[in-house]
């Protein structure tokens, strides 16, 4: 009896999947990717004219994205460590319908503080999605196979980050729907995403003893949210060296000890720190910290840029970003085919961090009257290093841990990537806001609304900006323009950090085995012993009330 029904389980549950049922399981997960990046790429495009409606500062602009970073960045291991224990299509569904609850209140929002809330709520679905994609992508698909449809997500990237400021230019330039639509859009695309997961993703539930490590998770937030509070504040609110400083960094500190230490002993650490034991993984963690706080802290101010300063509306501003997307989405594609086919990995890695520094390097020489041309070549060139990057770092990791920690491991990069998106757009906010100003002032100087902008701070130039007078507009323009370039060649500088990572990470060959295959392989006899038991336990659960 036990033959034939193990012989008619459906191969998604013995850890291998024909081509066809794998493309159909990746069509509810594209899709769910696709909501989530474009859900990013409309609203950055359309923060702009978000802030200006709502009267916010440049702080509260660069809050609105990063309180959707550190939501989404602090979640995403607790969502890895979920994936390890439960079902994780369960967990995707679950993920998307907190994105969908977020999405719809923030579209509600009447002042940026509301906004800058709800966003929090979906950063969290938003986490969600990031890491279960991949962790379902590994427990299907063999580390050499995966780069064959990582073009599939790198496509996916590539078409939301071109769809997004495209939709978001028009619905903003749309009088009858506005930017409110920017959060509504994605929801219909999450909701056919849904379906689709039910119909198509089957993958075996691992049924054990749950212990989620709850204590670290708050320690992990606490820490997090008082640096980049901080970091946001410091300067304007209150100075850099004074007393709130020694509260926000020390408590913030105090609280990152406390979670390596309570997660050395977690029964069920969210970060299981056995990890970083392995080189491949702790230098791939240090690349994409590196990666996050170029990539997201510079790329949110590229819209504001276009807008602010050269004047272009949502929607060309969207259509000037297509060379950076074109780039990404070429080198994903190409490089995943090259390395399902050849199975090396380390020389894609290597080439894509160094041309993001060059497309950093480059871009830092921004300034107002930069051609639009130029710009697009030195988009693209970004994109190509990127493309060739953010997902190979991920492969190489699931190629190098145990099948058991694919969850906590593919979580952890997508974890540090996040806290570097993070800290970068609040570190280089912080940067462009405090030269902004710098510049209003100095261009301010000896006319009658020099007074004024003393007194002012970060927020100088864009509360006001619709309502300012010609010649203040100008200057606005001129000031946002010059100052974009410094935040390109800081993370120019820190992308190198990446590059200097990925020349020591060792590269191993790909495994040929899927992570379901892997599990199985990995099994020990105790692990036999333990599943025997709880199903013991469980059929005696079943039939101890009929007998009652």
């Amino acid at each position: 009896m036990s033959t034939t029904v193990a012989a008619e389980a459906p191969v998604e549950q013995q850890g291998r999947m024909t081509h066809r049922q794998i493309l159909e399981a990746l069509s509810g997960m594209m899709l769910a990717m696709f909501v989530a990046f474009l859900s990013s790429t409309v609203v950055s495009n359309a923060l702009p004219t978000i802030i200006t409606d709502l009267h916010g500062t440049q702080s509260q602009y660069t809050w609105v994205v990063a309180a959707t970073l550190l939501a989404s960045t602090v979640s995403t291991p607790i969502w890895g460590k979920f994936a390890d224990l439960f079902s994780k299509k369960l967990l995707l569904q679950l993920a998307i319908v907190v994105f969908i609850v977020g999405s719809m209140l923030a579209g509600q929002a009447h002042s940026p503080n509301g906004l800058i809330m709800f966003r929090v709520l979906q950063g969290l679905g938003l986490g969600g999605l990031q890491a279960l994609v991949q962790i379902a992508m590994a427990a299907m698909i063999s580390p050499r196979e995966r780069g064959r449809y990582s073009g599939f997500l790198g496509s996916t990237m590539a078409v939301a980050t071109v769809g997004g400021p495209l939709i978001g230019g028009l619905l903003v330039d749309t009088s009858w729907l506005g930017w409110r639509w920017c959060f509504y859009v994605g929801v219909p695309f999450a909701a056919i995403a849904l379906v689709l997961l039910q119909r198509t993703l089957h993958l075996p539930v691992t049924k054990r003893k749950v212990s989620i490590d709850y204590l670290g998770a708050s320690f992990l937030t606490a820490g997090v949210t008082g640096l980049l509070i901080w970091v946001t504040l410091a300067g304007s609110s209150f100075g850099w060296v004074s007393a709130e400083t020694l509260w926000f960094v020390g408590g913030s500190v105090l609280a990152l000890i406390a979670f390596v230490i309570t997660e050395t002993r977690a029964a069920e650490p969210i970060v299981p720190l056995r990890l970083f034991r392995e080189r491949t993984t702790t230098l791939a963690v240090i690349a994409s910290v590196a990666v996050g706080v170029a990539m997201f802290g510079s790329s949110v101010f590229l819209g504001q840029y276009l807008q602010i300063s050269r004047g272009y509306s949502p929607t060309a501003a969207g259509l000037l970003t297509v060379p950076m997307v074109g780039g990404m989405l070429v080198s994903s594609t190409i490089s995943g085919i090259l390395i399902s086919r050849y199975g090396r990995w380390k020389r894609y890695l290597l080439s894509g961090s160094i041309l993001v520094v060059g497309g950093f390097a480059l871009l830092s020489a921004l300034d107002h009257r930069t051609p639009m041309v130029l710009l697009g070549v030195f988009l693209f060139i970004l994109g190509v290093g990127i493309g060739m990057t953010m997902q190979n770092l991920v492969l190489a990791v699931q190629n190098t841990v145990a099948a058991a920690d694919l969850g906590a491991a593919s979580s952890a990069v997508a974890f540090f990537r996040s806290l570097g998106g993070t800290i970068g757009v609040s570190v280089l906010g912080a940067v462009l806001s405090s030269h902004v100003t710098e510049l209003i002032r100095e261009g301010l100087a000896g006319t009658p609304y020099a007074a004024a902008a003393s007194s002012g701070s970060g927020s100088v130039g864009l509360a006001d900006f619709n309502e300012a007078p010609p010649a203040l507009r100008a200057l606005i323009q001129v000031s946002y323009g010059d100052a974009t370039g410094r935040i390109f060649l800081i993370s120019s500088l820190v992308a190198v950090v990446a590059v200097v990572a990925v020349v020591f990470i060792r590269e191993v060959a790909l495994r040929t085995q899927s992570g379901e295959q892997r599990l199985q392989t990995e099994r020990t006899p105790a692990d036999d012993v333990d599943a025997e038991l709880a199903a013991l336990e469980a059929e005696v659960a079943e039939v101890a009330p009929t007998r009652a």
